[in-house]
Order: structure tokens, then C-alpha cells, then sequence
């Protein structure tokens, strides 16, 4: 809307070029090897915040389709439309515990109602509302594509002649462009570092420039195709595991992936007993690490863009998408250490869990958390805004905020407690420690002066 009626350009070949700016951008990150040097000063302070905005961004999807729902159908379909968006989430839910379920059913049963638990509970919803006198109910589905050919009645073809935007606005496109790329180069990073965490055992080595790169290469595709960026179409190639969720955004499907990969594994630890060295077997979870989940999931999402199969996705009613969107903020959410924290502070001080000796009291912690949600909550009121687009850039302000300002505030025994490096071990405060270290024992050597060097010289002679 700001571009074709305030700024009086079409719309797709100014989004079209804003996106291929995107793509070159996203490949230089990858050339220089961008989350080297980039992702080394962020804290899960930053990511913990981004990760529970977009729990909220779901939540707040699924209000706005039961909304939409509210206005097209009659009240009785409507209240039918809530119960099958809260449905479609709690049977998900259900079913996505299946493994603790032992020793009911065969493990492999388990598995698979666990692993599929979210399309299972779409295929039972869509099904629903064709039994009985639910079936004269009105309801709105997913709007599809029954041709092959643009659904804009105004588009001839699937490419958008971008070529032929004044020069002066492919330019202009740069700054779009830009925060675009911040959005997805934060997102993916940060969905990477949540489905690569210590808790998933994973081995093998990352390959986040290889991720970022075939990242730019699908935006600015999309671009060209006049088509929203698909962020999460990408694979992530960090350990060898693929994710190939699609829709704006990885962040809660890209856990959801890593938690249906784990498995048990029995790992051989040598232990001492009375001098004499033995073998232990202990059982650690890890997630299979492998391509060909994702790779199945890419050709299945191929096929069913297909016109004859977008007829089968157009059965989806609309609270179905609802429901979805509530499952993926929930699964985003109970994996947040905020949650955690803010049921601290629902907690008697006399149940709270020991703190380390040096943390003084809850209080810090308690603060903390408030703070987060309270950022959280000031930068999703930004997305309802016109100032939406700029909303990653207050993502970004969050890093130096931490390192800078946050550390004058809070203990820094609290600070450790609470936080971490996002990419790496250790804390910022460790890291102060070690350059405090240092540069005092540099300064224990020089306050010894030159009597040392000559004492040292004798001796060598």
C-alpha cells in the first residue's frame, strides 16, 4: 500500500528488485563468511527475545484468521471454526508427546504420531467438517490456484518485467533490500543456533555460509516470480540436518524438525573404579543426522503446488491455519527459557530452585525476564505499526544494548546466570574475567622491571 499509493510505483517490480537486492546481499554475507564476526557478539539474551516475538507473531496470525472467520460466516460456523483451531492445536499437542507414552502401542507407532503429530491433526480437522450436521455449516477455506498461470488477473506470465522500473527506484530498492536481508539473516541464524544446541547432540560441523547463500539465491528467484520471500524454504545445512519448512520463518519449525529426529544412542564412557578401568554404556539423545527428511518434505511441498493437488490443500479450512499457527508459537514457546523464568515469578520464593552461592536472590533474575518480555512486547507493537519493516533493525540494537548498557545495571554474577553467548561457550562476563586476567598478569610482570630480565640473563649464562 505504501509503495503503489504513497509513493506511486508499481508495487512487483519494485518488490522484485528489493528482493534481488536481498540476494546479492545475502551472497556477500556468505562470501565473507558473515556469522564468523557477526553471531560471535550475540547473546541469548537477543535471540531468546526473537525467538518469543515470533511465538507471539503465530498466536497473533491465528487470532487474525479466527477474526476473518468472525466477519464471512454465520455465528454457528464461527464458534465451529474456534473449536476446530483450539482442536487442531491441542490434538497436535497430543500427539507430539507420543514417545512418553511407553509402554502403549509399538515404538515405532509412538515415533510416527509423534514425529507427524501436526499433519495428523490437520487431516482429522479438514475431515471434520464434512461428518454429519457439521456439513451444513458455511465455512472459508484456503483460497487456491486451480490453473497454471498468475493468479493476479493483471499478470500474463510468472515473470515480473522488474526491468523496467526507473533507475532512480531500483536504488531506492536497496534500503528494503536491506532490512529484508537483516530479517533473514537473523532469523535463519538464530534458528540454526536453536536447532544445533548442545541438548541435540549434533557432531557434525555447520555450514551457515552455505545456508546464507542458497538463502539469497531463493529470494531474489522469488523476486523475479513476484512472489513473497520464502525465508524458510532454505535448507540448513548446519550439521547435516535440512529443514525444509516453508513460510515466513523457521523458527519454531526448525526445533520441531530437530525434535522429531531424536533417538536414543548408547555411548561407551570409560569410568575408574578402585584403579581398575571399565566400560559404561549410558543413553544420550542426539538427532540422526541426514538430508533426506527434508529433501522428502521439499518434493512433497513441490507436488502439492501443482494445480490438480492445490485442489486437495483449497479442503483446509481456514481455521485448520489457525490452529497450525497456534501449535508452531506453542512449540516455539515451551522450548523459550523465558517461559521458565517467567514461572519463577508465579512461584513461592520458598519453591524457587538453588541459585549458584554467588547469585544474590531471584531478584535480578526476576527483572531480567521482565525486561525481555517487555522488549518483546514494545517490538511486536512496532510490527502493527508503519514502522514494521524497520523492526529488525531494533532486533540488531539489542546486541550492543546487552554488551553495553545491560552489564551497568545487572550483577554480573546474575548476568552469568542468566545468559550466554549465543554461538560459542561462555559468557560475556567470562571473557571480561580473561582479559582482566591478562592484562593484570601483564602488568605483574612489567612492575617487576628490569632486575628480572638481567637475574634471568645471569642465570642463562
Amino acid at each position: 500500500h505504501l509503495v503503489k499509493c504513497f509513493l506511486k510505483v508499481p508495487f512487483l517490480p519494485f518488490m522484485a528488485w528489493s528482493l534481488i537486492h536481498a540476494g546479492w546481499m545475502h551472497l556477500i554475507l556468505a562470501l565473507l563468511n558473515a556469522h564468523d564476526w557477526t553471531m560471535r557478539y550475540v547473546t541469548k539474551f537477543s535471540t531468546e527475545v526473537f525467538s518469543l516475538l515470533n511465538s507471539i507473531i503465530y498466536f497473533h496470525k491465528a487470532v487474525q484468521e479466527l477474526q476473518r472467520a468472525h466477519n464471512d460466516l454465520s455465528f454457528a460456523a464461527f464458534l465451529y471454526a474456534i473449536i476446530g483451531a483450539i482442536g487442531t492445536m491441542l490434538v497436535a499437542v497430543f500427539l507430539s508427546i507420543a514417545e512418553k507414552w511407553r509402554p502403549l502401542f509399538h515404538r515405532y507407532v509412538r515415533m510416527g504420531l509423534a514425529e507427524y503429530a501436526a499433519a495428523i491433526s490437520i487431516i482429522i480437522f479438514i475431515g471434520m467438517p464434512h461428518i454429519g450436521e457439521l456439513a451444513s455449516l458455511d465455512r472459508t477455506t484456503l483460497h487456491v490456484s486451480t490453473s497454471f498461470k498468475p493468479s493476479d488477473a493483471n499478470r500474463s506470465v510468472f515473470f515480473v518485467q522488474f526491468w523496467r522500473l526507473p533507475v532512480a527506484w531500483i536504488f531506492a530498492a536497496i534500503v528494503p533490500g536491506f532490512i529484508i536481508t537483516v530479517l533473514s539473516f537473523f532469523d535463519h541464524e538464530v534458528s540454526s543456533i536453536i536447532c544445533t544446541s548442545d541438548r541435540y547432540g549434533t557432531k557434525k560441523p555447520g555450514g551457515f555460509a552455505w545456508d546464507i547463500a542458497l538463502l539469497g539465491i531463493t529470494t531474489a528467484l522469488c523476486g523475479v516470480l513476484g512472489i513473497p520471500p520464502a525465508n524458510g524454504g532454505v535448507y540448513n545445512t548446519s550439521s547435516n540436518l535440512s529443514f525444509a519448512d516453508c513460510g515466513e520463518g523457521l523458527l519454531p519449525q526448525a526445533p520441531l524438525h530437530s525434535e522429531s529426529l531424536m533417538h536414543i544412542e548408547k555411548e561407551e564412557t570409560f569410568i575408574s573404579v578402585d584403579g581398575e578401568e571399565k566400560v559404561e554404556y549410558r543413553e544420550v539423545r542426539r538427532v540422526y543426522e541426514q538430508r533426506w527428511s527434508a529433501f522428502l518434505h521439499a518434493g512433497a511441498i513441490l507436488v502439492f503446488v501443482s494445480p490438480p493437488l492445490q485442489r486437495v490443500l483449497g479442503l483446509t479450512p481456514t481455521s485448520v491455519l489457525a490452529g497450525l499457527f497456534m501449535f508452531m508459537g506453542e512449540q516455539s514457546l515451551s522450548v523459550n527459557p523465558i517461559l521458565y523464568r517467567f514461572f519463577y515469578l508465579l512461584t513461592p520464593a520458598s519453591e524457587h530452585p538453588t541459585l549458584p552461592e554467588d547469585v544474590k536472590g531471584y531478584r535480578g533474575v526476576h527483572i531480567y525476564t521482565v525486561v525481555q518480555i517487555l522488549v518483546t512486547l514494545v517490538i511486536f507493537i512496532v510490527t502493527l505499526t508503519k514502522a514494521a519493516p524497520a523492526f529488525p533493525v531494533l532486533i540488531i540494537i539489542l546486541v550492543p544494548i546487552r554488551l553495553l548498557l545491560m552489564t551497568k545495571l545487572w550483577r554480573r554474577e546474575t548476568l552469568r546466570f542468566v545468559d550466554a553467548w549465543a554461538c560459542r561457550k561462555g559468557t560475556p562476563e567470562d571473557d571480561k574475567d580473561l582479559l582482566a586476567g591478562g592484562m593484570n598478569e601483564k602488568d605483574g610482570l612489567n612492575s617487576r622491571g628490569p632486575g628480572v630480565t638481567l637475574q634471568t640473563a645471569g642465570e642463562q649464562a
